[in-house]
């Protein structure tokens, strides 16, 4: 990871290598500012007679996890069509873990206590009329990963000269997922086709197969209702199945197919149905995040969930929540994310 580097008055400077970092300290042309993360300060260099280059916040909210990361935009000019390559180059990679479990927990046991003290030990009369919530409101535990998520935004911007910032606004397009007919070149041919309900269902069914518990392997989105008998592509419909799975099942119908175990087929047909918890707490919060970031002043560019699990695909990046961050976006080009300089 590189090393924050503030100037003889705490302004922000550019990041620099570790390398860079140990020899400035040995020098004693800096002292170390703080330790987690890393931040130096110089003794001799002030902001003015510095030269910046456009840093960008690159955040892939989660529930449970949200993935930041610290890249320097990149343009690159194409040979033979003069095509202008946006790409990233990345500094910094940080993993913020949230507590919305445990505050949602807290909060169910102080609940629990205040009602048997006033039912056992003294009797209040409720007083539901004083409780009103301001428009806008989110519950604690959603909260919670708004203003930790911006905290660590207000944090970085103290540290480095940031000029932008990159979010997924939506984990994924419902409007494609309910509609899978939907019209339009962008839908149908485009280069997102697929890539929605794809990470969709690999969420959905914990990246395995729904048949046997294969993880590991190539999955392919299976209709539990065959098309050949009338199924159609409605997300409630999709599974993930490995190929010998799906091979074998083909078009059987999803009881006679799975007849000799009914526990997983009522455990299939439940989750077919169910709504992801998680997915759902990234969606409620989404907008109060989005109107948060946007109120730092800076540009900030909104994208789909869909759109990052394509940009990792293409560039051969590993799944990870700081790495899906470094992904999220427009962007033509990831470099040095293996080893961040």
């Amino acid at each position: 990871m590189s090393v924050f580097v503030l100037d003889r008055s705490g302004l922000p400077l550019m990041p620099c290598s570790e390398k860079r970092a140990r020899k400035l300290l040995a020098a004693g042309r800096a002292r170390v500012h703080r330790r987690v993360p890393f931040v130096i300060r110089l003794v001799d260099r002030h902001a003015d007679s510095c030269g910046f280059q456009p840093l960008r916040i690159k955040l892939d909210p989660g529930s449970k996890v949200t993935g930041l990361a610290l890249v320097r935009d990149t343009e690159t000019v194409e040979a033979g069509t003069g095509e202008i390559q946006r790409g990233a180059a990345v500094l910094s990679l940080l993993e913020l873990v949230h507590r919305g479990r445990q505050i949602s927990e807290a909060l169910t046991a102080r609940r629990s206590m205040r009602r048997r003290r006033r039912g056992n030990l003294r009797y209040r009369a409720p007083r539901f009329l004083n409780r009103t919530r301001k428009a806008g409101w989110l519950a604690p535990s959603l909260q919670h990963r708004v203003d930790t998520t911006l905290a660590w935004v207000t944090r970085i911007r103290r540290w480095a000269p940031v000029t932008a910032i990159s979010s997924e606004l939506v984990r994924f397009d419902m409007q494609a997922l309910e509609n899978p007919e939907i019209s339009g070149i962008e839908y149908q041919q485009g280069t997102l086709a697929g890539y929605e309900v794809r990470e969709y269902l690999l969420e959905k069914w914990g990246r395995k197969c729904a048949y046997c518990d294969a993880s590991g392997v190539p999955l392919q989105i299976e209709h539990l209702h065959a098309r050949a008998r009338g199924g159609s592509n409605r997300i409630s419909n999709l599974a993930l199945a490995c190929e010998p799975c799906n091979l074998k099942k083909a078009a059987l119908p999803l009881e006679r197919f799975l007849s000799k175990d009914p526990k997983r087929l009522a455990r299939i047909q439940a989750q077919a149905k169910r709504p992801l918890k998680d997915a759902a707490a990234v969606n409620a919060t989404r907008w109060a995040l989005a109107h948060a970031l946007k109120a730092t002043g800076l540009p900030v560019e909104l994208a789909s969930g869909g759109r990052t699990k394509y940009n990792r695909s293409q560039f051969g990046v590993p799944k990870t929540h700081a790495l899906d961050a470094a992904c999220v976006g427009s962007v033509d080009a990831i470099k040095a994310w293996r080893k961040p300089t």
